[in-house]
């Protein structure tokens, strides 16, 4: 198989802005693999806090291309090689996607029929970025009109985070999350946590470092369920994850692809924990892969391509709230204006 991979940037409509980074544009790396004159395509979202970056993923496709083999649907033996490199998540979901992409192609199915599981999945929650009270309010209130659950980001370490969510709860009755992306101290977390119960929050996402040894206390003092990001990468991460949160959210770029993300779900509840797909901030090429396994859990916050000034891989449809991969073979999505990269 031979394989092609690019830097894109990716435009955002407004500044994303959470604990410890804003951002007006992304950049992924795209991937195309190509098997016999069939095209898959993947998407890679590295994230620096991983120590990852688009160069770092663009040369990690290129460099280990030739250890997919020739046959697009070997994936375990594919995994077993790309396995024994470390480091590099967002490539290799990059890999697994387009290797989905391709297989669904030469079978005339969508992904998500391959794997045996429904389309629908839950209804996808939009982020409200970090801002003060008042501009997050109004936000919400704007966004309420499209979407029917919101996930707001906190973790301001200015004394304000419950004041922001008093602010959006007064200006909708939508569901309401909120991720605080490692930004809490343990005593900060133990205070808030009860003001955002009072509130309605459904869960609170990160509250603290990840590894912070205060998890397991709070999990069993918190009033609502915790949920993981930063602590919980792949299936190893799963069962440390139970004594510290009610649930974990998966990402592919974390986790290395669909094949992995799949046996994290198992893992996640056999210890009976919550399971949250989300995304980084990537297109409609990265949101479709990870929409085909979004039927498997409880909440779904799968909104990176609609946070884009446009998204340059259209096919994700997204009706009644709900991020839903095509029914058109592979991952379902084209690129604006080629079929190659």
């Amino acid at each position: 198989m031979r394989v092609r991979a690019g830097i894109v940037e990716l435009e955002l409509a407004e500044t994303f802005t959470i604990s410890r980074s804003s951002q007006d544009v992304a950049e992924v790396v795209q991937i195309e693999v190509e098997h016999e004159g069939g095209r898959g395509f993947g998407e890679a979202a590295p994230a620096e806090r991983y120590g990852e970056s688009a160069a770092s993923a663009e040369a990690f496709a290129e460099q280990h291309g030739a250890l997919l083999g020739d046959d697009p649907f070997a994936l375990e033996e594919i995994e077993e090689r790309l396995s024994r490199l470390p480091g590099e998540q967002a490539a290799k979901a990059a890999l697994d996607a387009a290797l989905h992409d391709v297989q669904g192609k030469l079978v005339g199915l969508p992904v998500w029929r391959l794997l045996g599981l429904r389309a629908a999945g839950p209804p996808t929650s939009y982020t409200v970025v970090l801002a003060d009270p008042d501009e997050m309010a109004r936000r919400a209130q704007r966004d309420a009109e499209r979407f029917q659950r919101l996930k707001l980001k906190l973790g301001g370490r200015d004394g304000l985070d419950a004041e922001r969510v008093r602010a959006v709860r007064a200006a909708t009755e939508l569901p309401l999350q909120v991720d605080v992306n490692e930004a809490w101290s343990p005593d900060e977390a133990l205070e808030t946590l009860p003001i955002l119960s009072e509130l309605g929050v459904e869960y609170c996402e990160q509250p603290l470092p990840a590894g912070d040894p205060a998890g397991a206390e709070l999990k069993r003092c918190s009033p609502i369920p915790v949920y993981v990001d930063e602590d919980c990468h792949t299936l190893g991460d799963v069962a440390a994850c139970a004594e510290r949160a009610h649930g974990i959210n998966i990402k592919l770029a974390k986790s290395g692809g669909i094949r992995e993300a799949l046996r994290m779900i198992h893992a996640a509840r056999a210890l009976g924990l919550g399971v949250m797909l989300g995304c980084m901030l990537e297109s409609g090429l990265g949101i479709a892969a990870a929409a085909q396994i979004a039927s498997l859990c409880d909440h779904v916050d799968l909104d990176g391509n609609l946070l884009l000034r446009h998204d340059p891989w259209p096919g994700v449809r997204f009706e009644d709230g709900r991020q839903l991969p095509s029914n058109g073979p592979g991952l379902g999505v084209a690129r604006h204006g080629a079929t190659s990269l």
